[in-house]
């Protein structure tokens, strides 16, 4: 219960900005690069290449967790597949090559030298493909209302899995009433045809299996948040969640009482003398039973005749909606009716305004567009180099030798020092900074205790200048040649 008193992980719930959301999302960007790039190469155009495409990657997770033998390269992989499984088209060496290098691509495998390894997020996300293809199989092997009673258990069991372990699984216990609701407006629809079919009792036993099942998978749910400090936001989904599932195990459970009922009436003894009070009660519970009892009403008497039990008791036409869809509900005759109180017909195509477009002639200076081009690129250079630090420094300092400029603008370290150099050359090339010997050619030494040091010597000589100070300096060189000059001709 300490896990449930914290805020489930969710995406939905968390910081965008933090490190670990991006990596989650990256995970599903990779997930969608493979199947995209397999798409493109025709590997999951039809079902049977999907299921060749989840086999090869069931071997490669076999392999990973330590069921069968390493998987050297694309070729071992070929003939493991052969071996295995039954196919009578496998894919060919090539089509296996192309699927292993897509899988090298998006980070879920790699090659080394005598051996595919699997890594983390290709286990992940192999593992994901495989439940998700197990589960399909699984509910489409139950019919129409057994699918949303399945849906509904699974529900129940991700809530399990997920939510009492601290990690959302996406409103589950809604998601679990929702398609308990489902089932039972099918079991509505479909009452009178399952009780028309001889071999329909197995299926309502399932089905009410299945409504005791998620009636305690439910009861357990909510005991689980009960003494959460939300839970009154709970107390919706508990009322509609309990009312559902009473309804459908009643309805469940009385469509078998009127099964077997009718079923053993050929084993039921005969009275030779009619009691016409017992017959008038029995028309009057006809009219409104409730839905756990034995007593069918009209429709349903003449929907069991059509199992034919006593010889010519099913009669074509006697109850014809039966041998064609089931009727149609309540819900969507309410929903005809109102789309057709409030069709509006269109009558006039929307005209769009056309706007003709002005284009403008402006002149602009070549070396002004030559500094907003520069502008534009160093914007661009700079959103992708740190130079904040660099710049700040030089504007102090103006002018210093480039070790101290990478040092005291970062740290002595290795990392920074690759980062401060980067960001030293960015700037000289987009002209912010000047880069040139010193007057001393001899080489500098070191003042400086660093784990690093230059690979050629001289480039220690090397002097950083701002631009302005080095404009500056220009312009005082220019001035002292004219004066100079001035003083000659004087």
């Amino acid at each position: 219960m300490e896990k449930l008193d914290q805020p489930l992980i969710s995406i939905f719930q968390t910081n965008v900005s933090k490190p670990e959301m991006h990596q989650a999302l990256r995970d599903i960007a990779l997930l969608s690069g493979v199947l995209n790039d397999l798409n493109s190469q025709s590997f999951l155009q039809t079902p049977i290449e999907i299921l060749r495409f989840l086999r090869i990657i069931q071997l490669i997770n076999e392999e990973a967790l330590g069921l069968d033998e390493p998987i050297e390269n694309a070729d071992t992989l070929y003939y493991r597949y052969r071996n295995r499984f039954d196919d009578l088209e496998p894919p060919s060496k090539k089509k296996v090559e192309q699927i292993v290098n897509v899988l090298v691509k998006y980070n879920w495998i790699s090659k080394q030298t005598r051996q595919l390894k699997m890594r983390d997020v290709g286990k992940r996300m192999m593992d994901t493909l495989i439940r998700l293809a197990n589960d399909s199989l699984a509910y489409y092997m139950h019919d129409d209302i057994g699918r949303s009673l399945f849906q509904a258990r699974r529900d129940a069991e991700l809530s399990e899995a997920y939510d009492d372990h601290g990690i959302s699984g996406g409103n589950k216990i809604a998601s679990m009433i929702h398609n308990v609701e489902n089932a039972i407006q099918l079991m509505k629809e479909r009452e009178l045809e399952m009780l028309a079919d001889r071999n329909a009792l197995p299926q309502l036993e399932i089905i009410h299996q299945l409504m005791q099942e998620l009636e305690i998978k439910l009861s357990e749910r909510f005991r689980q948040f009960h003494t959460l400090e939300d839970s009154l936001v709970l107390s919706n989904l508990m009322q509609s969640g309990t009312s559902a599932l009473a309804e459908g195990t009643n309805l469940s459970m009385g469509m078998i009482n009127k099964y077997l009922k009718f079923t053993m009436m050929k084993q039921t003894m005969l009275l030779s003398s009619i009691n016409p009070e017992k017959v008038r009660m029995f028309i009057t519970q006809m009219f409104d039973p409730p839905q756990e009892s034995d007593i069918p009403n009209a429709h349903q008497i003449m929907s069991f005749m059509e199992q034919n039990e006593y010889e010519g008791e099913s009669m074509d036409g006697l109850w014809i909606p039966v041998k064609f869809a089931a009727p149609l509900s309540g819900e969507a005759i309410g929903e005809a009716i109102q789309y057709l109180e409030n069709y509006e017909p269109i009558v006039d195509l929307m005209q769009e305004d056309v706007q003709e477009i002005e284009y403008v002639n402006e002149e602009m200076d070549i070396d002004l567009l030559e500094d907003m081009m520069g502008d534009s690129q160093w914007l661009l250079t700079k959103s992708m180099i740190e130079t904040e630090a660099i710049e700040e420094f030089m504007k102090e300092v103006e002018e210093a030798p480039i070790e101290t400029v990478m040092i005291e603008a970062t740290s002595t370290a290795w990392g920074d020092a690759i980062n401060a150099l980067t960001a030293v050359s960015a700037l000289v090339g987009s002209k912010k900074l000047t880069l040139e010997k010193a007057t001393d050619s001899k080489v500098q030494a070191s003042f400086y205790k660093k784990k690093w040091d230059w690979m050629n010597r001289d480039d220690i000589n090397q002097v950083v200048k701002h631009k302005k100070y080095f404009n500056i300096n220009n312009r005082d060189i220019e001035n002292m040649h004219e004066r100079n000059d001035d003083e000659l001709d004087g």
